[in-house]
């Protein structure tokens, strides 16, 4: 248990290409004294625990973690290079030779791993397949032209120089604590093969686990470099307006408030606002919306996104470290932390597996030659291949590189979703609330009405603007905007609150005046049966009314409307079509309420406070599994309520921060397309599961019954870490929206050229 001098640490750790291989890492740190909380991260090759320094120092951490094999530095500081593995003699190949001058140089003159992508030839384990595949090469043309005897030589050599890497890490593993390794087993099996005289098998097996393991590598790499290509659609530099002249400046050195330019064909360097120019531009990078969006002054755009058509102006709204790409980048990194239960349970599985292997391989070597006096050499070999068919890591690493690929395709498209245990919540969704503001509809209303018996409607204005300024709701500021475009002046208001669910109150004149709903007068006593019937007529119409009292008497009514989205109703249809049941759930009156509900062909529940939602949420999931989805403060707490909460991304940093996954482009029909997602996924991992433990069934047999031999077990265990691996990478081809992407561009074709149109007369 860490105490009070324990403080966090973070490491970046390279050279990790399956899960067994994050296992090997948590397993050499958290065995050490003062070390808790420890979080290894596969795919964001992240190293993160909580550390009493009193006890054990950052140095023996990275100690422990390079002793078994993988290279380890600061988080920020350059990464390093894993060591360990045959190194080719320099200039046997051009780039070998020139992989190993950058091996000598010091970290700072390497350079970040990222960078670029490095050739599998200049890797340890591609040196590796090279020089293994030479010697078996070279013992095999021995067997042509030498005696028998000299060519049994040759393959021995071509076992023990292969055997020797693999047997340091697999002993450096055992002293960490790690017995049951693939390289143990690989060890025993290889040595084995020799003390019975296959040489021929145990240099074959040494070879195809080297391909195996490169395969691997590969494979992990190019799902590690499709999250870390998000982070390179920002542009390295900005052009910054400043003393009256534009200069090029670092990207990430932007402050909030400068003002910089974005020239037609250049990416947006930063997350801002537009402060003049009108263009359209290509969000696609980031949201994966598919046709261009008209931004005019005012308008936001986000860093990484493509300005097609004009020169634009722009003002810094967020720094580099909060703008979208980065909060992206940082949600799918921080995701992977968040494991899905069925990928705890094969942890926990794998755990026993290989221990029970590893006995039944001991049984199977020695209780056939003791108790029926069959041959030492035919059951030892089976028992060498049973040990090498039971490593488990393709059943490992079968969850981790399904929800890796999933999280990468997801954000691709606009969906972030905060980790496997998300996924698999989202797949076993029956029903999906809404909330109506701000999702369901675009949260911008506007005043339709205005009520005021016997008086001025400026002034009604002006009062109701006085209470609402500095109020982010969507009421109030269509309430502020009314009384901008009236050119009327907010009443000087102090001592401003929300009542939430209700409206909101101020001090004017040193008298109190609220503007609230229907239910607020009601309990002030301030609705007339004239007011009631006006209210009633108007909400019959689909609007929201808000009442304007003084000193607890009416002094007006406010009629706003908010027009659903486009989206919506077809949103609700394609959840229909996959078997779950909507729900809207909103604080509006019954009438507004049944009006937007009956449009859109949902279910709906109104008048509710934010702890109404709450309820209801909670009655919904005793005996279903709900996801919410809303966009503002007040939705938060039924965010949280929910077995998977979904903010919309024009919302509240509040409800980003609650949720669990996000819908980044504000389409109402992206909460189906999450939920494709999650169910293929979690058909991916089901695959993936039969796959490894299939492959695995199979040989387990075959090599009882001495069908199969040494190299058929490596390939059926590497094999079946890369079908999986390959099979897991088959997500980052899928495309979650469920209607035509070529109907919705020309129908938002059409929207971007009004849009133009309307601009320009």
């Amino acid at each position: 248990m860490a105490d009070g001098s324990a403080t966090p640490r973070e490491w970046r750790v390279t050279g990790m290409d399956c899960g067994a291989c994050a296992a090997k890492v948590r397993g050499a740190v958290e065995r050490l004294p003062g070390v808790d909380d420890v979080d290894v991260a596969l795919m964001a090759e992240r190293l993160r625990l909580t550390l009493d320094e009193t006890r054990t120092s950052p140095e023996r951490i990275e100690k422990a973690v390079r002793g078994v094999g993988f290279g380890i530095a600061p988080q920020g500081a350059k990464p390093e290079k894993p060591k360990g593995g045959f190194v080719l003699p320099e200039g046997a190949f051009p780039d070998a030779a020139e992989s190993s001058e950058a091996d000598s140089k010091p970290e700072e003159e390497v350079g970040p791993a990222e960078d670029g992508p490095t050739s599998w030839i200049k890797t340890s384990k591609g040196r590796l397949v090279l020089g293994t595949g030479a010697l078996l090469a070279a013992a095999w043309a021995s067997r042509l032209v030498l005696p028998a005897e000299i060519a049994h030589w040759a393959f021995v050599l071509a076992t023990l120089v292969g055997i020797v890497p693999v047997a340091q890490r697999a002993f450096a593993m055992t002293r960490a604590g790690m017995p049951f390794t693939i390289e143990m087993l690989m060890t025993i099996a290889a040595g084995g093969a020799l003390v019975i005289g296959e040489p021929e098998e145990a240099a074959l097996v040494v070879f195809l686990f080297a391909v195996g393991e490169l395969l691997e590598g590969v494979s992990a790499g190019k799902a590690r470099d499709s999250i870390r290509a998000l982070s390179k659609l920002v542009p390295k530099t900005a052009r910054l307006e400043a003393d009256g002249r534009t200069r090029e400046v670092p990207a990430g050195k932007l402050r909030v408030g400068q003002i910089v330019q974005v020239r037609p064909g250049d990416r947006v360097p930063c997350d801002g606002e537009v402060v003049s120019g009108m263009s359209g531009v290509d969000e696609s990078p980031v949201t994966g919306e598919s046709v261009p969006s008209l931004k005019e002054p005012g308008a936001e755009v986000f860093a990484g996104s493509i300005n097609a058509e004009a020169l634009l102006r722009v003002r810094v709204s967020r720094s580099a470290e909060d703008n979208t790409i980065a909060r992206i980048v940082r949600l799918v990194e921080e995701a992977e932390s968040a494991r899905a239960p069925t990928e705890r349970f094969i942890d926990r599985f794998a755990r026993v597996y290989m221990p029970a292997v590893v006995g039944a391989a001991a049984l199977v070597a020695i209780v056939p030659p003791l108790a029926f006096g069959l041959a030492w050499g035919e059951w030892v070999y089976r028992a060498l291949a049973l040990l090498l068919i039971g490593c488990p890591c393709a059943l490992v690493i079968s969850v981790p590189a399904s929800i890796t690929s999933a999280l990468s395709t997801g954000a691709r498209n606009g969906l972030l979703m905060k980790g496997g245990a998300v996924i698999e919540a989202a797949a076993r969704t029956t029903h999906v609330a809404f909330d109506k503001t701000g999702t369901l509809t675009h949260g911008r209303p506007r005043v339709t009405d205005i009520s005021v018996p016997g008086g001025s409607e400026d002034a009604l204005m002006a009062l109701a603007a006085g209470v609402e300024s500095g109020a982010s709701h969507p009421l109030a500021l269509a309430i502020c905007a009314e009384a901008d475009r009236r050119g009327v002046s907010d009443a000087a208001a102090t001592g401003g609150r929300a009542l939430p669910g209700k409206g909101a109150e101020a001090s004017i004149d040193g008298v109190t005046v609220c503007v609230g709903s229907p239910r607020l007068a009601e309990e002030r006593g301030a609705l007339t049966d004239e007011l009631r019937g006006r209210v009633a007529a108007l909400e019959a119409e689909g609007k929201t009314v808000v009442i304007v009292l003084r000193e607890n008497v009416a002094r007006g009514l406010v009629a706003l409307r908010d027009e659903p989205r486009a989206d919506a109703a077809e949103a609700v249809a394609e959840l229909r079509g996959l078997g779950i049941s909507p729900i809207m759930l909103t604080g509006d009156n019954p009438r507004t309420a049944q009006a937007i509900a009956e449009g859109l062909g949902i279910e709906h529940r109104s008048e509710l406070l934010p702890e109404d939602k709450v309820t209801a949420i909670r009655d919904l999931t005793t005996d279903a599994r709900v996801m919410m989805i809303g966009d503002g403060i007040n939705d938060a707490p039924a965010l949280a309520a929910a077995h998977v909460g979904v903010a919309m991304g024009s919302g509240t940093d509040v409800a980003l921060e609650t949720a669990d996954a996000a819908i980044l482009r504000n389409r109402v029909t992206d909460a189906a397309g999450a939920i494709r997602l999650a169910r293929a996924t979690m058909a991916n991992i089901r695959q993936n599961v039969a796959i490894a433990l299939g492959l695995k069934a199979v040989f387990l047999v075959t090599t009882v019954f001495g069908i199969t031999g040494l190299w058929i077990a490596i390939l059926a265990d590497t094999g079946a870490t890369v079908l999986v691996t390959m099979n897991a990478l088959r997500l980052l081809l899928f495309r979650p929206s469920g209607v035509s992407e070529t109907g919705r561009a020309r129908r938002d074709a059409g929207t971007v050229r009004a849009g133009h149109a309307s601009a320009t007369t």
